[in-house]
C-alpha cells in the first residue's frame, strides 16, 4: 500500500516517524509525500502547545479531504492526552505515543475493514524502552537515535510527562551497537535525542549516567560526529565536561534548556535550578570547550510574569550570550498547574515580549556568526540549495559554499561572511 506520514513536533517525533517509515518499507509498502494520493495517511501528532493540537486536527482533515476513501490514522502525543477530542475527528485509527510496531500492525489489519479503532494505553504503565530502527531515509548524512523516553519533571506549564509517561532508556551497549550500524550505513553524524535526555539511565541496572552513554557511542563509531539533544543545565558538572572534552568526535554544541532568566518565574515553572546554577553551566562549558555553541529556549509571558521579571530575563540572556535561541509565548495547556495560575498574560503582551526577546537573540546570533569570519571549520555538507551547497559545522552553524557534488562530504571551509542565521564560506583547497 501507498503510505504518507506527516510529522509534527520534536526530534523524538521525527525519529519515530522515520522508524515507522523504515518498518513500513521492510514490510513491502511504498512511501509517498503527504501531499500525494495515498492508501494510508499517518499523522504523528504533537501536543506541546494549543497550536500543535490545532495543526494535528488540521492534518487529519486535510488527509480526509485529499483522499476520502483512504485510511487515516492519528498517533502521537495529541490523542494520548486528548483522547475524546481525537475520537471526534474523522480518523479510522487512533493510537498514542508508544508501541509503534503494534500501531503499524493495526494499520495493516484495518486496510480491508476500515473499522474505526482506538488503541490507547496508560503511558505511566510503560516499563521498558521500545527499540526502533535508527537512521533517516533522506541522504544518509545525519541520523537520529532516540536513547530515552518519558519525563518525570512535571514542570507546571508542560503536558508532555502525561503524554510520554515514565523515564525509559536504551541500554548503553545497544546504543553503541546502533551507532556502529549507522556508521557502516554511511551516515556522518548522529544526534542523540530523548524527551528528557538528562534523565537517561535512571531506570537501568546500575543507573548509568548520560556521560557513560555518550562515551560509549563516541568510541563505538569514531568516524561519526555525535551531537547531543537538549540538556538540563544541572547535567553539566565538572565530571561531565572533563569526560566529554576528551571525545574528539563529540560536537561542541550544547542546548541548555532555560525557559526563563528570572528566579521567581523559574520557581513558578517548577524548574529545578536557579539562574546562578544555569550560568555556572554556561561558564563551565566555555572553560572546557573551545568556542562551544550554547543555545537555549525561552518562554515569555508565563502567568504572573511582571515587566520587572521579564527585564531580568532579558538581562540574563545577554549575560549568557547565547549563539541561538528559540523563543515561545507561553501556551496555556489544560491539565497543567500553570493553566489555573492567576495572572494570565494577554496574548498581545506575550507577542510584544517575544518580539523584544527575539531582537536581542538575533543580535547575539549575528555577533556569534560574525566572530567566525576568517576561521576555517569542518563542514558536513548535506544538500545543494539556491546555487550553494548547504552544511553544518560541529557547532551547528549553517554554512553555504560553492562546490561540486559535496553531498555527505566533510570539507574545510573558511568563513567569509555572516548572513541571517547562517554563514557563507569558501572551501579551502588542499595544499599539494
Amino acid at each position: 500500500m501507498r503510505v504518507a506520514i506527516h510529522t509534527l513536533g520534536c526530534k523524538v517525533n521525527q525519529y519515530e516517524s522515520q522508524a515507522m517509515e523504515e518498518l513500513l518499507l521492510a514490510r513491502g509498502h511504498q512511501l509517498v509525500p503527504f501531499t500525494d494520493q495515498a492508501d494510508v495517511y499517518v499523522i504523528n501528532s504533537c501536543t506541546v502547545t494549543a497550536t500543535s493540537d490545532k495543526k494535528s486536527r488540521q492534518a487529519v482533515r486535510q488527509a480526509r479531504k485529499r483522499a476520502p476513501q483512504a485510511l487515516v490514522a492519528l498517533c502521537g502525543c495529541y490523542p494520548q492526552v486528548s483522547p475524546e477530542e481525537a475520537k471526534g475527528l474523522d480518523a479510522d485509527l487512533i493510537g498514542g505515543s508508544g508501541d509503534r510496531r503494534g500501531f503499524l500492525d493495526l494499520l495493516e489489519g484495518l486496510m480491508g475493514t476500515r473499522e474505526k479503532t482506538v488503541a490507547l494505553d496508560n503511558p505511566f504503565r510503560r516499563w521498558t524502552f521500545e527499540p526502533l530502527p535508527a537512521g533517516g531515509l533522506e541522504g544518509r548524512t545525519r541520523a537520529m537515535l532516540k536513547v530515552e523516553d518519558g519525563c518525570a519533571n512535571f514542570c507546571t506549564y508542560c503536558i508532555i510527562p502525561y503524554a510520554r509517561g515514565r523515564v525509559r532508556s536504551l541500554p548503553v551497549d545497544q546504543a553503541a551497537e546502533e551507532a556502529k550500524k549507522l556508521a557502516v550505513a554511511g551516515y556522518r553524524e548522529l544526534v542523540l535525542t530523548g524527551i528528557e535526555l538528562s534523565t537517561y539511565g535512571r531506570d537501568l541496572p546500575g543507573k548509568p549516567p548520560l556521560a557513560d552513554l555518550i562515551e560509549e557511542v563516541c568510541r563505538a563509531a569514531p568516524g561519526l560526529r555525535v551531537r547531543l539533544g537538549s540538556l538540563e543545565p544541572r547535567t553539566v558538572t565538572e565530571d561531565f565536561c572533563a569526560r566529554l572534552v576528551a571525545l574528539p568526535n563529540l560536537c561542541p554544541h550544547f542546548h541548555l534548556s532555560m525557559q526563563s532568566g528570572c528566579d521567581t518565574v523559574l520557581a513558578r515553572m517548577g524548574r529545578k535550578y536557579t539562574t546562578a546554577r544555569y550560568l555556572e553551566s554556561v561558564e563551565r562549558l566555555r572553560r572546557y570547550f573551545d568556542r562551544p555553541a550554547i543555545t537555549t529556549d525561552m518562554i515569555v509571558g508565563f502567568p504572573g510574569e511582571t515587566e520587572e521579571e521579564f527585564q531580568e530575563t532579558l538581562d540574563f540572556i545577554q549575560t549568557c550570550a547565547f549563539s541561538q535561541m528559540h523563543i515561545f509565548p507561553y501556551s496555556r495547556r489544560r491539565g497543567t498547574p500553570a493553566a489555573d495560575m492567576p495572572g494570565q498574560i494577554p496574548n498581545a503582551v506575550k507577542a510584544q515580549r517575544a518580539h523584544r526577546g527575539a531582537e536581542i537573540a538575533g543580535a547575539m546570533e549575528k555577533s556569534w556568526l560574525t566572530g567566525w569570519i576568517g576561521q576555517t571549520v569542518p563542514v558536513l555538507f548535506e544538500e545543494e540549495k539556491e546555487g550553494f551547497w548547504r552544511g553544518h559545522t560541529p557547532q551547528y552553524i549553517e554554512v553555504r559554499a560553492k562546490g561540486a557534488d559535496l553531498h555527505n562530504v566533510v570539507a574545510p571551509v573558511t568563513i567569509t561572511a555572516a548572513g541571517e542565521g547562517l554563514a557563507y564560506g569558501a572551501i579551502k583547497e588542499e595544499t599539494p
